[in-house]
């Protein structure tokens, strides 16, 4: 199961073009992490094919394999052959926040619909194969506060929680901003709590 707090998305544009039976067929990937994002993206797909004979769509706002935030359209292709078949296989990548537009430029020869859905599906797979990728982190920021003798300690302990660290102010004690992953903030409180002997003061 995908941890809602970080998973794979996609690292930009990513495009890949393919012919099939005299039709081009031009998928373009972006990152897109909300609707309004979404839109963005499939506008300015538009934008510049405009002579397109079909701009077709799919997208996933949110985590991989989530249901909340999808749609997708077939863009005056038969219903059901362009759109379901691109949401279908971004639903099964493992990549979140992510739109696929299938830009198609029409060579005269009908595919039907079982051709048309394999050519939208496997557009969006070919893309998939290629697509750089990086991890999306849900960032915390902490406030933690400690005596002196103990900021070797906390150094030591910072790399195991990905934690880092943003400003340091030295004073009576030292202070710290620091960064770490959502899912890694409860266990580093409870690691700096034990190792402080409850010194440590957060807020």
């Amino acid at each position: 199961m995908t941890d809602a707090h970080r998973y794979l998305i996609p690292a930009g544009l990513h495009r890949v073009s393919d012919e099939i039976q005299r039709s081009r067929f031009i998928t373009s990937i972006g990152h897109t992490p909300s609707r309004e994002a979404v839109e963005k993206f499939i506008a300015a797909i538009r934008l510049e094919f405009p002579d397109a004979t079909h701009n077709c769509w799919a997208y996933n706002a949110g985590e991989p394999g989530g249901e909340q935030h999808i749609g997708m359209s077939d863009d005056g292709e038969p219903k059901g052959t362009a759109g379901r078949p691109m949401l279908t296989v971004l639903h099964h990548c493992d990549i979140g926040e992510i739109t696929a537009v299938v830009t198609r430029y029409f060579g005269g020869t009908k595919l039907g619909t079982g051709g048309l859905a394999r050519a939208y599906g496997g557009g969006v797979k070919l893309a998939l194969e290629s697509l750089p990728t990086v991890e999306r982190i849900d960032w915390q920021v902490l406030q933690l506060t400690i005596d002196y003798p103990l900021v070797d300690q906390l150094r030591l302990l910072l790399p195991r929680y990905e934690a880092q660290v943003d400003a340091e102010e030295f004073t009576d004690r030292v202070r710290y901003s620091l960064r770490l992953p959502a899912e890694q903030l409860a266990a580093f409180r409870l690691a700096v709590t034990e190792f402080s002997s409850g010194r440590a003061g957060f807020d």
